[in-house]
């Protein structure tokens, strides 16, 4: 008997398959405890109170094929940059076109009129390239200064976010600072409990986004945040002037 191992072309692909596979574990881990390690070893960043001219706002607000990120995929990505009073700055507006529009809710379709055809008409890009354009623009608007993400449902669109960054093998994390501002909650700390925007925006005359499908997109979404935030800190500023000085 020989001493030879003698391994089938369907064993050899296995083995081949197997080490393949450990490969990418091994880079992606590697790849992950770098992202963590640029988190933790971030110099000391001033805070907005004490240095507002070096902090920027995204307004972001996303359309999707559902509400399970991680199975159901964005589809459109709106992201409006202000300083910290509100002041538009610049605006993205990217349509992306998902791996699995099959997965599409009725829901979902309901809301944003969603058909992968009408998206490939419209230019929609592949989630790659829809990263790249997205850290293209926040490299050429944002320059050096941090950025903290603002959204209506923040977990929702961050979440989403991630996942969309992930196919890429990208972090959106290397683009906003690790707090997220969420409109409601802002709200409700000033004691507006209605979630939805409805008083505020009466209050104020905010103008809304179209709630028809086929109109509406995600930068009208990033847009009336940006007028609701306005709203809610000029809010806060007739409050404290209506408070008596002793």
């Amino acid at each position: 008997m020989s001493g030879h191992w003698y391994y089938s072309d369907g064993m050899i692909s296995r083995i081949l398959t197997s080490l393949f596979c450990l490969l990418i574990c091994f880079s992606c881990t590697s790849k992950e405890k770098m992202i963590i390690e640029k988190m933790e070893n971030k110099g000391s960043i001033p805070h907005p109170t004490k240095a507002p001219d070096q902090w920027l706002l995204a307004h972001i607000d996303v359309e999707t094929t559902g509400l399970l990120p991680g199975y159901h995929e964005m589809i459109d990505v709106g992201i409006a940059i202000t300083n910290l009073e509100g002041k538009i700055i610049d605006s993205l507006f990217l349509r992306i076109q998902p791996e699995h529009p099959e997965r599409l809710s009725p829901g979902a379709k309901a809301v944003n009129a969603f058909d992968a055809d009408k998206w490939t008409q419209l230019d929609a890009l592949d989630q790659a390239s829809a990263v790249d354009s997205i850290i293209a623009f926040h490299r050429r608007v944002t320059g050096k200064k941090h950025v903290l993400m603002v959204a209506y449902n923040s977990h929702f669109d961050a979440a989403f976010l991630d996942h969309l960054f992930r196919s890429a093998n990208k972090t959106w994390r290397k683009l906003y600072y690790y707090f997220i501002l969420d409109i409601p909650s802002m709200a409700w700390g000033l004691g507006l409990r209605d979630l939805n925007g409805n008083w505020i925006m009466d209050q104020y005359k905010v103008k809304d986004e179209p709630h028809v499908a086929v109109e509406h997109t995600v930068i009208t979404g990033a847009m009336v945040n940006v007028r609701i935030y306005k709203a809610l800190l000029q809010y806060r500023q007739d409050f404290l002037m209506a408070i008596p000085i002793p």
